[in-house]
């Protein structure tokens, strides 16, 4: 790493790049957030330089900025295991991918996430490290968000093939760029119904939209049961998936947990674990898709996915950790939140996210009057 490098954010909220800006570099006064690209401009940037934003859309003016001064251009999202918490929420993420090619949401043109799957070789110890992860995921219930509770599902099926359908929040970049015929929940419930009109489905909203955070999304749940058998708003993903013989999803990371699980997956858009030999996709002639054209294993592709791609982050240590790590320290937390019942806060949300929001600025402002910022 040139200590010498910067990384330039810009358009960051300030509760998030407070959040961040350990992560992104063992020196802080090397990591910048400013406004917008003019406000970037004025730091000098150089080819050593790194211009980020959130998500697949940079702020006006930050691509040409890199055009101009040689900066490399960086997206920055979430890992895939994140959290106890929605980010939603303001919890402090301990996972992050940087990805200079694309992000992995956004199949109209290659990502790092891809790159790798698509074309570097994994060692065995790799594999046997992802086969570890995957097993501890599997037999700790743990997810992106591990917020919900783990209770076994008490569906009265009728004996029939159980499909799972999770929702997802329909303005996500993943299903603007990644979906098209199939683009909302309600047209997901619909697709699905008809092509597998004798399941028995589970609707289960995306947890952002029923803690009241996202309302893209929001399926009213009388139309909701017009075309499932059963709307889920109690247990986790992770015990609708117990559950389940099979998920359909548009783009949503329930089917790499599905796959995790050993389930049948189909997906309706194009999400970064498609197109690899392992799911059934309705959508043949995507342009990511096309694109790959690498048979993996289950493992090659958690490898790629989780000890590859993403950073990890100790918030007790203060600095880079492994995969392995940060799934024993998420089950420690969330067991520890479960057994004194404030994991039930949590689950509420709304109020305590204000706290935290001002929370957030006040201890931003201080840092900056003490100079630790």
């Amino acid at each position: 790493m040139d200590l010498e490098a910067r990384l330039i954010g810009v358009g960051f909220p300030r509760w998030r790049a407070y959040n961040l800006k350990p992560i992104l570099s063992l020196l802080p006064e090397r990591v910048h957030f400013v406004r917008d690209a003019r406000a970037a401009e004025r730091l000098m940037p150089t080819p050593a330089d790194r211009l980020a934003c959130w998500g697949a859309l940079f702020p006006r003016g930050v691509e040409a900025l890199a055009q101009r001064t040689g900066a490399r251009l960086v997206r920055i999202e979430d890992g895939f295991i994140r959290s106890v918490g929605l980010g939603s929420e303001l919890i402090r993420p301990m996972s992050l991918v940087l990805d200079e090619r694309g992000i992995y949401f956004d199949p109209s043109r290659p990502s790092d996430l891809e790159h790798i799957l698509q074309n570097e070789p994994f060692s065995p110890e790799e594999i046997e490290e992802a086969r570890w992860v995957r097993a501890f995921i599997v037999a700790h219930g743990v997810t992106k968000y591990n917020l919900e509770r783990r209770d076994t599902a008490d569906w009265r099926t009728g004996g029939r093939p159980v499909v799972f359908v999770p929702g997802q929040v329909e303005d996500d970049a993943s299903i603007r760029c990644g979906c098209t015929a199939v683009r909302t929940n309600l047209d997901l419930l619909r697709t699905v119904r008809e092509t597998r009109p004798e399941a028995f489905i589970v609707y289960k909203p995306h947890p952002d939209v029923t803690s009241g955070n996202r309302r893209a999304g929001r399926v009213r749940i009388e139309e909701a049961r017009r075309f499932a058998d059963h709307v889920e708003t109690e247990l986790s993903a992770v015990s609708c998936l117990e559950a389940c013989d099979e998920v359909h999803t548009m783009t949503s990371l329930v089917g790499f947990d599905a796959l995790l699980r050993g389930k049948r997956v189909v997906t309706y858009g194009e999400p970064f674990y498609a197109g690899w030999g392992l799911t059934e996709d309705r959508v043949q002639d995507g342009v990511a898709v096309s694109r790959r054209r690498r048979r993996l294993t289950l493992d090659e592709l958690v490898a790629g996915a989780l000890l590859r791609y993403p950073i990890y982050w100790d918030w007790d240590l203060r600095g880079y950790t492994t995969c392995r790590a940060v799934l024993h320290r998420i089950v420690e937390i969330r067991d520890a939140l479960e057994a004194s019942g404030e994991i039930e806060k949590l689950r509420r949300g709304f109020l305590r996210r204000q706290g935290r929001i001002w929370g957030g600025f006040l201890r931003a402002w201080w840092d900056n009057v003490v100079g630790r910022g």
